[in-house]
C-alpha cells in the first residue's frame, strides 16, 4: 500500500499536510490531517501493515519531485521587469560568440524541467520548411531538385507534408525523373520500359509529341513495381512461356552456340552453318541468314554491331559482316579446332584443342593481328574469358589458369575441380565453372580460393552464365538450373537452398545458353533453340499441381 500527503490548497499561509491511502489497486481508502493511519480502515488490528511510500508535494512544486512542473503563475514585479531589461540591454552588446556562451553557462544552472520548457519553444523554431520558405517565384527549381534526390519511398511521403510540397513534386514531374533515373542506370528497368511500351513517354520528346502530366507517372512507378516483383517470383517458381525453334539442320544435328539480342538470334551449328533467326517470326532471315564457309562444326561465336566472329572445328576463324553476311577475314593459326573465343575494345582471345590461347589485336575486321600465343595448359583449353585485367583459361587438365591480359603473363592456377573444366565466365572477382565432375565452383581470381561448390547436374556441366542475383547452367543431362548467386556467396546459406528452378525440356544436351532479366535462350544437341520468357507468361492456375504443365513446361525443383 502507498500513502501520498497532499497539501491543502487553502488561501491562508498555513498548510496543512493530509495523507490518502492506497491499496494495491490505488484507491483511496483512508485520509486523515495527521499522517497516520485510522484502524479499522482496510487494515486489521491483528495484521501486519503493508509497506507504504510517503512523497510530500508543496504547493511550489506542481508535481512530483518538487521541480515545478508549471510556468511563473504570479504576476512579474517591478523589480524583476527592470532586472530583464537590463540583462536584455548586456547580452545585444555582446558579440554572437559571448552571447553562446551566456547562454550554455545560464543552461548549466538550470533545473531537468526547465530544459523541457526550453526545448519545446525551441522545437518549431529549430523546423523550418525550406521548400516553403523559398521565394514564390523563380526559385522552383531549387526545390525541383533537392526533392528530385529523394528515392520512392520519401518520395511518396514528402507528397504528403503539405500543398507546397505537393504543388512542387507535380509541377517538377519528379515521378518521371525518378523512373528516368532508373532506366539510365539498372538494366531491368531498361528492357522493362522496352518491353512494355512506357519508355517512349521518358526523356525529351520527340519534336510535334507531347507527354503525359504527373498523374500517370505516379501511377505508373507502383505499375512498375509489380512487374519486377512478378518478373522475380516467375524465376523462382519456373513459371515462363516457352518458344521452340526447329533447325532443321539436313545432315547433322546440333546447336553447338548461340547469341542474341532483341531482334535476332545467331547460332553456330553442327552442320557447319551460321544461321541468323527473327526474334519476332521465330524463322531463318531469307536474305543473309545462312552464312556457309566453314569446313567444319561452328563451335563458338560472338557478335557486335559490325561483325560476327566464329570458331570451328576447321581449326579456322573468320569473320563476317554482321549486315551483309559476307565473309570478310579468316584467321588460320590453330592446328586444332578453335572451342572457344572472346573479343572486346580491340582485343581477341581464342583457344583450342591444341592446348593453346591466342591473343589478337583487332585493328579493324580485315586486320587482326596475333600478338601472343599462351602456353601451359596440358590438355584441350575449353573456354576463355577476359577483361582489361586478366585473361581465364579453363582446360581438359581440371585447372584453371589466369594470365595477366596487359603483359599477357602467368599469374596464377585454380586447382579444385576433380574432371576436365567445360565452361567458365569471369566478372569482376569471381569465376564460375562447371566441369565433367558435374559440379559448379565459384572462386575468388585474387586469391585463387574456391568460394561454393554447387552440386546437383547428373552429367558434365556443359555451359554457365552468371548476373548479379543467379546462376544459370545446362549440362548433358538436358537440364537448365537456376542458382541463387547471392546465397552461394553467403557460407552459411544451406547447400540445400541455392538451386532455385531446375527446368526440362530440351530432349538432349544443352550446349548453350544466355539469359538477361527477362529470358534464357538455350541450344541443344536436339537441333532446337529454347527460348523461355518469364515476363510474357501466364499466372499458373490453381488446377495445376507445381511441376506440372501448365503456363511452363515440366518443372522441377531438385
Amino acid at each position: 500500500m502507498e500513502t501520498e500527503h497532499l497539501l491543502d490548497d487553502s488561501l491562508d499561509s498555513v498548510e496543512t499536510p493530509m495523507t490518502v491511502i492506497y491499496d494495491n489497486n490505488t484507491s483511496p481508502m483512508s485520509v486523515t490531517t495527521s499522517g497516520g493511519i485510522r484502524s479499522g480502515d482496510g487494515v486489521s488490528d491483528n495484521e501486519e501493515p503493508e509497506p507504504m511510500t510517503t512523497i510530500l508535494l508543496s504547493h511550489s512544486s506542481g508535481g512530483v519531485g518538487g521541480g515545478g512542473g508549471g510556468r511563473r503563475k504570479k504576476e512579474s514585479t517591478a523589480r524583476y521587469n527592470n532586472e530583464r531589461e537590463m540583462c536584455l540591454q548586456y547580452f545585444e552588446k555582446w558579440s554572437e560568440q559571448d552571447q553562446l556562451e551566456f547562454m550554455e553557462h545560464l543552461l548549466s544552472r538550470m533545473c531537468h524541467y526547465q530544459h523541457g520548457h526550453i526545448n519545446a519553444f525551441l522545437k518549431p523554431m529549430l523546423q523550418r520548411d525550406f521548400i516553403t520558405l523559398l521565394p514564390k517565384k523563380g526559385l522552383d527549381h531549387v526545390a525541383e531538385k533537392i526533392l528530385g534526390y529523394l528515392d520512392a519511398k520519401s518520395l511518396r511521403e514528402a507528397e504528403l507534408v503539405c500543398k507546397e510540397w505537393h504543388r512542387v513534386i507535380a509541377d517538377g514531374l519528379l515521378w518521371k525523373k525518378l523512373i528516368e533515373r532508373k532506366v539510365r542506370t539498372d538494366p531491368l528497368w531498361r528492357g522493362l520500359s522496352e518491353r512494355k511500351g512506357w519508355g517512349m513517354y521518358l526523356f525529351k520528346p520527340r519534336p510535334g509529341e507531347q507527354h503525359p502530366g504527373h498523374s500517370y507517372y505516379r501511377k505508373l512507378y507502383p505499375k512498375i513495381i509489380q512487374d519486377i516483383q512478378t518478373i522475380e517470383a516467375n524465376w523462382r517458381m519456373g513459371r515462363h512461356n516457352l518458344q521452340r525453334i526447329n533447325c532443321r539442320s539436313e545432315n547433322s544435328k546440333g546447336v553447338y552456340c548461340l547469341q542474341y539480342d532483341d531482334q535476332k538470334i545467331v547460332s553456330g551449328l553442327r552442320d557447319n552453318t551460321i544461321k541468323i533467326w527473327d526474334r519476332t517470326s521465330l524463322q531463318c532471315y531469307k536474305v543473309r541468314g545462312v552464312l556457309t564457309g566453314h569446313t567444319g562444326s561452328v563451335l563458338c561465336l560472338q557478335y557486335d554491331e559490325r561483325v560476327i566472329i566464329s570458331g570451328s572445328s576447321d581449326s579456322t576463324v573468320r569473320v563476317w559482316d554482321v549486315n551483309t553476311g559476307d565473309m570478310t577475314n579468316t584467321l588460320i593459326h590453330h592446328c586444332e579446332a578453335v572451342l572457344h573465343l572472346r573479343f572486346n575494345n580491340g582485343m581477341m582471345v581464342t583457344c583450342s584443342k591444341d592446348r593453346s590461347i591466342a591473343v589478337w589485336d583487332m585493328v579493324s575486321p580485315t586486320e587482326i593481328n596475333l600478338r601472343r600465343v599462351l602456353v601451359g595448359h596440358r590438355a584441350a583449353v575449353n573456354v576463355v574469358d577476359f577483361d582489361e585485367k586478366y585473361i581465364v583459361s579453363a582446360s581438359g587438365d581440371r585447372t584453371i589458369k589466369v594470365w595477366s591480359t596487359g603483359t599477357c603473363e602467368f599469374v596464377r592456377t585454380l586447382n579444385g575441380h576433380k574432371r576436365g573444366i567445360a565452361c567458365l565466365q569471369y566478372r569482376d572477382r569471381l569465376v564460375v565453372s562447371g566441369s565433367s565432375d558435374n559440379t559448379i565452383r565459384l572462386w575468388d581470381i585474387e586469391c585463387g580460393a574456391c568460394l561454393r561448390i554447387l552440386e546437383g547436374h547428373e552429367e558434365l556441366v556443359r555451359c554457365i552464365r552468371f548476373d548479379n542475383k543467379r546462376i544459370v547452367s545446362g549440362a548433358y543431362d538436358g537440364k537448365i538450373k537456376v542458382w541463387d548467386l547471392q546465397a552461394a556467396l553467403d557460407p552459411r546459406a544451406p547447400a540445400g537452398t541455392l538451386c532455385l528452378r531446375t527446368l526440362v525440356e530440351h530432349s538432349g544436351r544443352v550446349f548453350r545458353l544466355q539469359f538477361d532479366e527477362f529470358q534464357i535462350v538455350s541450344s541443344s544437341h536436339d537441333d532446337t533453340i529454347l527460348i523461355w520468357d518469364f515476363l510474357n507468361c501466364s499466372p499458373p492456375e490453381s488446377s495445376v499441381a507445381p511441376g506440372g504443365r501448365g503456363s511452363s513446361p515440366t518443372v522441377d525443383t531438385s
